[in-house]
């Protein structure tokens, strides 16, 4: 047990009837949202898009709330805790982004599909070889997500209760899979979507709080804050200087060419946050939820400099990696520090409260992650494909809930696996496959006349192989002391992510899948689906 944990724990011991009042209230709270939510879940529509009852601001603050997940949290603040200017760059990213979805993405699948991303690819091309590969594609993405928030509900509630054994941990992880099960399961997406806002609200909040406390403490002045932090790193003013991560040689500044790509495109190929798109009753509703988001997510992502650069500048960057050795448990610490120390009953409430909060994030998103890979398997493989269109309602909606067990207990195993990572790169891969398969196949879709069902298998099992063929044998997975598998090595692509080689492999592939295809392009169909994304006459 490291010496920053034995203070954490010993700062909280006294306080752990409210920590555990804390996580108890948000669990119950939330499951009493879910199971009410589970009473009004009449049909798929309900189970899938939420009746499509919500408005551009409540679906905006639940795609905020599906977004700012445990990498956003706990995996930047750690980053930028430990690496400066190269840390913030994944606020830059992830924040970017989402001028991809707006511009690309929202308003044209939300006129084109019903329920998932298959519905899209299935309108002009033949129907089980996209679904399938769309549904294959969902949970594969999904699942490198839920790695994530299984990583930081390990390392997060590790920290609070002073657990240090493996199967302590490993428990945690469990117990959150469960949750998560139940959460999705009972309430279908409208639970879902009432948990992220709850949950949305409280981080914005609880993030504000931090934000506050750090600049009070620095008379709201940025520049000392940033001074004391480049100060007590240890690298000086190199802390605030591109190149501390990304800069040391040619392999990393690849790396964060890589990383920037990924992030960038990725998010307008997420499943989870694709989804959200038929939770409102019209496209321009679809449009208004992400210039919410975008309102949203950017205050937030403003403020992890406070959160990241205020743990720099407070605590000390050996406590930090002591505590784990990614950074994840950055923000919690930095929660404790500012609300006056690990003996101080201030800091251990406010160590409390941060944590309940980045725990109710945890808890959120993977019950948003999970709808969405158990809403392709049942509507595009089990309804559609196995099927073939003769499932009922009640069928597909019980097959979903039967997924979510499934999906849940994979998300788990490979949860217990990952809890040494950093949040946000892990969150990072999952962004570079669903860049590779999902959004190349979308894009050409909605805007590509001569694109074939030919050309949409090549670019989402090409992207998807590629990007997973490369992270396995990437130090991602080996080969390094930060690797999920330490001991062994077997890497040799030297990049943390794929994107740099993959992304563009699954535009290609689904570019010469079409030209050599010898079907026939159907261009009733794509002016049909044209007329339909771009005017929403027709729309589910």
């Amino acid at each position: 047990m490291t010496d920053t944990l034995h203070l954490a724990a010993e700062g909280v011991s006294e306080h752990r009837p409210l920590i555990i009042s804390l996580f108890a209230t948000f669990v119950l709270v939330t499951l009493g949202i879910t199971v009410w939510a589970g009473k009004q879940t009449k049909d798929a529509t309900d189970f899938y898009a939420g009746g499509r009852q919500f408005s551009g601001f409540q679906n905006g603050l639940a795609i905020s709330g599906d977004y700012m997940s445990a990498a956003s949290f706990l995996g930047i603040a750690g980053a930028i805790a430990l690496y400066g200017y190269d840390g913030f760059l994944y606020s830059i990213g992830f924040l970017v982004a989402w001028l991809v979805a707006l511009l690309l993405v929202a308003e044209p699948l939300r006129n084109s599909g019903r329920f998932t991303m298959g519905d899209v690819l299935a309108y002009r091309m033949r129907q089980r070889p996209v679904r399938t590969a769309a549904g294959i594609s969902t949970i594969v993405v999904s699942i490198f997500y839920l790695l994530a928030q299984m990583a930081g509900a390990g390392v997060l509630v590790s920290l609070l209760l002073g657990i240090t054994s493996e199967a302590g941990k490993i428990l945690i992880v469990v117990l959150v899979g469960v949750v998560m099960i139940l959460y999705v399961s009972i309430g279908g997406m409208k639970g879902t979507t009432w948990v992220q806002m709850v949950k949305a609200v409280l981080l914005i909040a609880g993030t504000l709080l931090i934000t506050f406390l750090v600049l009070l403490k620095y008379d709201f002045n940025i520049s000392t804050l940033l001074g004391e932090a480049a100060d007590n790193s240890g690298a000086g003013s190199a802390f605030l200087e591109p190149g501390l991560k990304y800069g040391i040689d040619a392999t990393t500044k690849l790396d964060f060419i890589s990383l920037g790509i990924a992030l960038v495109l990725g998010t307008a190929g997420l499943p989870h946050i694709l989804i959200r798109f038929y939770t409102v009753p019209t496209s321009q509703a679809a449009r208004r939820s992400v210039n919410w988001a975008i309102g949203i997510i950017g205050g937030f992502y403003l403020m992890t400099i406070a959160l990241g650069f205020g743990a720099a500048a407070l605590l000390k960057r050996t406590d930090i990696i002591s505590s784990n050795k990614a950074g994840n448990t950055a923000a919690p610490l930095l929660a404790q520090e500012i609300g006056g120390g690990p003996d101080s009953a201030g800091g251990a409430i406010l160590l409390a409260v941060i944590s309940a909060v980045a725990f109710a994030t945890i808890l959120a998103v993977v019950a948003g992650l999970t709808l969405a890979s158990s809403s392709s398997f049942a509507h595009d493989l089990y309804a559609n494909v196995i099927r073939k269109g003769q499932a009922t309602q009640k069928e597909e909606v019980s097959a979903a809930r039967w997924a979510t067990v499934g999906i849940g207990i994979a998300a788990v195993a490979l949860g217990v696996f990952a809890r040494d990572l950093n949040v946000a790169g892990l969150v990072a891969l999952a962004f570079a496959v669903a860049a590779s398969a999902n959004l190349p196949t979308i894009l050409y879709s909605l805007f590509w006349k001569r694109f074939t069902t030919q050309g949409a298998l090549w670019s989402i099992y090409g992207g998807l192989f590629s990007s997973v063929f490369l992270v396995l044998f990437s130090p991602v997975v080996s080969g390094k002391a930060s690797s999920m598998f330490p001991d062994v090595d077997f890497y040799w692509f030297p990049l943390e992510n794929p994107g740099l080689v993959s992304i563009p492999l699954g535009f290609l592939l689904g570019w010469i899948g079409s030209l050599v295809s010898k079907e026939p392009v159907d261009k009733e169909k794509y002016a049909e689906l044209e007329v339909r994304s771009l005017t929403g006459h027709g729309a589910h």
